[in-house]
């Protein structure tokens, strides 16, 4: 179902008085959240591995008129995510939301791809996800009154992309995890949602069909095209940052669980794994019966793998 409709303003998501932390915030889409939710009026703890550019953020936000501290830090460790969080604490005296944006990528292909490649995307990805979350959902549910947790996954965990093992494994684990927090929270008012943006960032520009698109936005702000924002569902990190405002905020008490994709002019909402053909056999299956049946059961519903990319209706 598509439906058309008028996007809210971030003046109809108040964050006063609310604290977030955005991982991964000193640039792109942890950026754009970060200084978004800081608008919205949440006083925000900017953390990223470059302390320069999670300094520059906090400058950038508070220049807007926001309330901002930077917390540098590679994810990952569970000190670091403690470290993070009490940074919240200790200067803002509680944490509200929570938005776990760090990574980074170790692209290769499976035979490869190396021990140390596919360790390093999934230790920032993976743990640091499950470590921050960690870390701060002991304090929203010590500090009562609820919380919000929104975490960041891919198209990639939820289709798969070429080169992308380390990566394409981390994101879908995320999304599973944010199914069990989901469940495992509720009772302390705490949601739990993905977010799966798609947008110009440095790694998108790995994608052929996205790279001159990208790269004509990061040089001069050039527009995405409209076939690219609608077709694609392709923007800017600022496309994004209105959902994670809307998932910090109030309004959304009652969405947890989700992924919810966002990017260019399109929102959607992706389906969790779930059965789309059965076919039952008195007595069970053997191979034989598997490779008799497959054809005209099975067969007719397999699904697709990758990330499509619309075709540029002026090439």
């Amino acid at each position: 179902m598509t439906v058309v409709i008028e996007s809210p303003s971030f003046a109809d998501m108040d964050l006063s008085g609310r604290v977030a932390v955005v991982t991964g915030a000193g640039r792109g889409l942890g950026l754009a959240y970060a200084t978004a939710l800081g608008a919205a009026g949440a006083s925000v703890v900017v953390n990223d591995a470059d302390g320069a550019a999670a300094g520059a953020a906090v400058d950038a936000i508070v220049a807007a008129g926001g309330t901002a501290v930077a917390e540098a830090g590679a994810v990952g460790p569970s000190d670091v995510a403690e470290r993070i969080v009490g940074r919240a604490v200790s200067t803002f005296g509680r944490l509200d939301a929570l938005v776990t944006n760090a990574g980074i990528l170790r692209d290769r292909m499976l035979w490869k791809m190396s021990d140390e490649e596919f360790d390093a995307v999934v230790d920032v990805h993976l743990r640091g996800t499950f470590t921050c979350v960690r870390a701060a959902v002991g304090q929203m549910r010590a500090q009562g009154g609820g919380g919000r947790v929104v975490v960041v996954g891919s198209p990639a965990g939820q289709r798969g992309n070429v080169g992308q093992t380390n990566y394409s494994a981390a994101k879908a684990a995320i999304v599973g995890m944010v199914r069990t927090w989901a469940m495992e929270l509720g009772r302390a008012s705490i949601t739990v949602n993905a977010v799966v943006p798609v947008a110009a960032t440095a790694m998108t520009a790995t994608i052929p069909a996205f790279a001159p698109h990208v790269e004509a936005f990061e040089r001069d702000g050039t527009p995405m095209p409209a076939w690219l924002r609608a077709g694609a569902g392709f923007g800017t990190p600022d496309d994004a940052a209105g959902l994670v405002v809307y998932l910090a905020s109030a309004a959304s008490a009652d969405v947890t669980g989700q992924a919810i994709g966002v990017g260019g002019d399109k929102l959607s909402l992706w389906s969790h794994p779930t059965e789309v053909a059965a076919v039952y056999r008195d007595g069970g299956w053997s191979a034989d019966d598997i490779a008799t049946a497959w054809p005209t059961s099975l067969g007719t519903a397999t699904q697709t793998v990758g990330v499509p990319v619309p075709a540029d209706p002026g090439a």
